[in-house]
């Protein structure tokens, strides 16, 4: 198994959730032209995977951070969550993360 360590800082814009719902229930996504505050910046990394998608390691203060989460990082590049889980080391919360998957904004086109 590689450690990962911190290559970048990385900024969470996280959306309320669960989203608000139209009047049958179904949920209504936020706007994606109006990014939402900033809840923080920690170190973080950010790997460009075989696929295309990103791999993306937030501290686990940057919770909940949930798909469709916009993260940043200080060169201005942005992606957008797909997937978010916590791990955690038990009896050892300094190496605890958050794994998450990510699109690039814009997507990078082959």
């Amino acid at each position: 198994m590689a450690v990962v360590l911190a290559n970048r800082m990385l900024t969470l814009y996280a959306h309320t959730h669960p989203w608000a719902r139209d009047a049958n229930g179904v949920p209504v996504a936020p706007d994606p032209n109006q990014r939402p505050e900033p809840r923080g910046t920690w170190p973080g990394s950010a790997l460009e995977q075989p696929d295309g998608s990103w791999s993306l390691r937030l501290d686990p203060a940057a919770r909940p951070a949930e798909p469709g989460d916009i993260v940043g990082d200080e060169t201005g590049m942005t992606w957008t969550l797909t997937t978010a889980r916590l791990h955690q080391v038990p009896g050892c919360p300094a190496v605890d993360y958050v794994q998450a998957t990510a699109t690039r904004n814009p997507p990078e086109v082959p």
